[in-house]
């Protein structure tokens, strides 16, 4: 029975709740600082409010996303190395024959 004061800090539910908590106020402060903070464009869609927070939400999730595709494409049966024709030996065996 895993007590919560045997785990590890970063494990706990108390600390996981804290940590989405602190970092959405973060996040929300860091929106709001841009009603008070002039951001230039370079590029105009870039100056838009909001910008930074939607950029790095949808680049994160692109990278989520790209990381499961892969997944899924160099995904290798669980006995992959278990079978005959994959040992160095059966193929040295089938070179000799």
């Amino acid at each position: 029975m895993n007590d919560e004061k045997t785990l590890h800090w970063l494990v706990r539910p108390s600390t996981i709740r804290k940590l989405w908590i602190g970092f959405s106020i973060i996040l929300a402060l860091t929106i709001v600082a841009q009603i008070f903070i002039y951001v230039k464009g370079y590029f105009g869609v870039d100056a838009w409010f909001g910008f930074g927070a939607v950029y790095g939400f949808g680049s994160c999730l692109a990278m989520v996303l790209i990381a499961k595709l892969l997944g899924f494409v160099l995904k290798r049966p669980e006995d992959y190395y278990d079978t005959d024709e994959h040992t160095p030996d059966a193929t040295q065996k089938g070179e000799q024959s």
